[in-house]
């Protein structure tokens, strides 16, 4: 081999190496936009609205302090804490849930269905897994704003709870659970009030059920059951148990993270095949 062959390869080498190098920090580059282009989505609406979204997120969390923790909660009998102890991490959990869903379902399906923004998502490099992320990630901050808001709030009504790093850990892991199902049901919905039906199916049930404003056990144990494998009783049973000394257990950040996780594969395996298309 010559040194004009020599140096020729070596230069193509080079030009390979610095292509793939490229290649890597521009697909690095994409990940990162993906997941700050949902970001930015949500916190314009939330910076737009957030008096609002504020006054809002505390009228239904007072009422239920007030009518639960007040009124029917010296009928309720939970142990040797006072009920609205009881009652503060399940409001929680059902913001978490609540904000979750309705600030990123809502405003995905508007998006998709009427301003066709979220066409220009599908046609551009952005990878959807990353973008979704993000989407979960807005979610689960905007459910946490309230959550905050609701435990400065129940100071007002004298609870007397634990708040560490573990209970804010599990509000994100719920928050971004939720938000994954309104992405997942802002794509399946075929108008917009599909989402509101959703809700009425699927969230109104948890909102009740799910260990929130009472003790499930003395539910049919079929029912109990039932109940004990859904992510809501998992994120107010988990935050109850932080909030009242003793901590969460592990299961219920593995079956939070595992909702958040399938919840996303499914969610990312409908987009995929509408960018196909």
């Amino acid at each position: 081999m010559t040194d004009a062959s020599v140096k020729e390869k070596k230069l193509l080498d080079k030009i390979i190496r610095d292509e793939a190098e490229v290649s890597s920090d521009f697909r690095k580059a994409n990940a990162f936009t993906g997941t700050m282009t949902a970001l930015w989505e949500m916190w314009a609406e939330f910076h737009h609205e957030w008096k609002r979204i504020t006054v809002a997120s505390l009228i239904t969390p007072f009422l239920y302090m007030v009518a639960l923790g007040w009124g029917l909660g010296a009928m309720i009998n939970t142990g040797d804490r006072p009920y609205i102890d009881f009652l503060v991490p399940g409001l929680v959990a059902m913001a978490g849930m609540n904000n979750g869903f309705t600030s990123v379902g809502m405003s995905f399906s508007t998006q998709r269905l009427y301003e066709r923004s979220f066409d220009q998502v599908l046609i551009s490099p952005t990878p959807l897994p990353s973008y979704i992320f993000g989407k979960m990630l807005g979610g689960a901050l905007r459910g946490m704003y309230t959550g905050v808001l609701i435990l400065l709030l129940s100071l007002i009504f004298g609870t007397s709870i634990n708040v560490n790093g573990w209970f804010f850990l599990l509000m994100l892991l719920n928050g971004m659970v939720f938000s994954a199902l309104g992405v997942l049901a802002a794509l399946l919905a075929v108008t917009h009030a599909d989402i509101s039906r959703f809700s009425t199916f699927v969230i109104a049930p948890m909102t009740f059920l799910c260990n929130t404003m009472f003790p499930v056990d003395r539910m049919p144990v079929v029912v109990k059951g039932i109940i004990n494998v859904l992510p809501l009783t998992h994120a107010s049973g988990g935050l109850r148990g932080i909030a009242y000394g003793g901590g969460a257990s592990w299961v219920n950040f593995v079956v939070l993270a595992a909702y958040a996780a399938a919840f996303m594969i499914l969610t990312s395996i409908v987009l995929v095949k509408r960018r196909n298309l």
